[in-house]
């Protein structure tokens, strides 16, 4: 029992002790954590910051196709370079490929009726027809001898036969005149309208073939610029939509060269000038920078898109973009990434008090 008594209070005593012991060790402050990075520091005594996004010299291109379509073959994989109008996907294209065969032949045959008309007159064709005029010619002269004749016969006949034999020469010499006609119908060849309309079915089915050709030439997306490939966002097999919005099936850019677009602050907008010196500094490791050199102003304020993160940031601001450019060897850095950019600036202007 004495033992029980004596070892409450001590238990007590111990309890306070390891109370005040973390009273007194949360009280204490903290060393700030170190930075994950060295931030990066102005080499200007007076000067615009700003964070960069890097891109492609030529913008970041989003190639896609005005076609919708199953793709076929996918002919470029990330990291390609590719020259100037190099294929890069080629849609299902059998439909359009049969519509160009089907136009080749339309094509084929009115060439072949414009020949036909001018290889006229075939000369198989003008014995015959000659022939059928010596046939005319004989029966005209029989008919007209048979009216002379009778008309000169001493025998008196009834006036119908002799009406009906005037008739008869008139009919002979009518299709004499018919196959005299045929003969030299023949032989002049091809009416000249016929073949105006013969020619321009030619050339209307050329410019349909042109239209089928473009149409499966439209399935074959090609390289605007020359660059390097630098996201691949389809496989072979995939249904690809013509208006595809948001991720596009193929980024590329000018990678030789890159620009950095910088968002200047609208408030610091008016201190910068457009041939002052700049230095941009890698994020993430300070001690890889580099001089740039300026490209353009984007003239239009736009409001803020890319975020860094900072506890000051507003994101209710409008920047002005400058591009700056440099050579992709001076530094180990991808498109897309973000960089510190610091441009030297003037000061602050003195504003003096008007005298008295």
């Amino acid at each position: 029992m004495r033992l029980r008594h004596a070892v409450i209070p001590v238990l007590a005593l111990a309890g306070i002790a390891v109370m005040i012991f973390t009273v007194y060790s949360g009280q204490k402050e903290l060393p700030p954590a170190p930075p994950v990075a060295r931030p990066a520091t102005p080499p200007f005594s007076d000067f615009i910051a700003g964070a960069g996004l890097v891109e492609a010299s030529t913008q970041n291109i989003g190639v896609g196709a005005d076609l919708a379509g199953v793709v076929a073959t996918v002919l470029v994989k990330v990291g390609d370079q590719v020259r100037a109008g190099q294929p890069l996907f080629v849609l299902d294209d059998r439909q359009a490929r049969a519509e160009v065969a089907v136009q080749e032949g339309h094509l084929r045959v009115a060439e072949v009726n414009v020949a036909k008309l001018k290889a006229l007159p075939r000369k198989e064709e003008i014995p015959t027809a000659t022939a059928r005029l010596a046939e005319a010619k004989a029966l005209a002269v029989d008919a007209q001898q048979q009216l002379s004749r009778a008309e000169r016969s001493a025998v008196a006949l009834t006036p119908e036969e002799l009406d009906r034999r005037r008739h008869a020469a008139a009919a002979a010499a009518a299709r004499l005149a018919e196959a005299q006609a045929a003969l030299d119908l023949l032989t002049a060849g091809a009416w000249k309208p016929d073949l105006a309309i013969a020619e321009a079915q030619v050339t209307a089915a050329k410019a349909q073939l042109n239209a089928a050709l473009t149409q499966l030439e439209r399935h074959t997306v090609r390289a605007p610029v020359a660059g390097e490939i630098l996201q691949v966002n389809i496989r072979s097999g995939e249904y690809l939509s013509a208006a595809t919005m948001g991720t596009p099936p193929i980024l590329m850019g000018d990678t030789q060269v890159l620009h950095v677009r910088v968002d200047i602050d609208e408030n610091d907008a008016w201190r910068f000038s457009p041939g002052t010196p700049a230095v941009a500094s890698l994020r993430g490791n300070a001690e890889v920078k580099t001089p740039v050199r300026f490209v353009r102003v984007e003239p239009y304020v736009v409001p803020k898109r890319s975020l860094t993160g900072g506890s000051s940031e507003r994101v209710d601001t409008r920047v002005l973009q400058v591009l700056y450019a440099f050579d992709h060897d001076e530094l180990p850095i991808f498109v897309g990434q973000q960089m510190d950019v610091f441009i030297e600036a003037a000061p602050y202007p003195v504003v003096q008090a008007p005298p008295r």
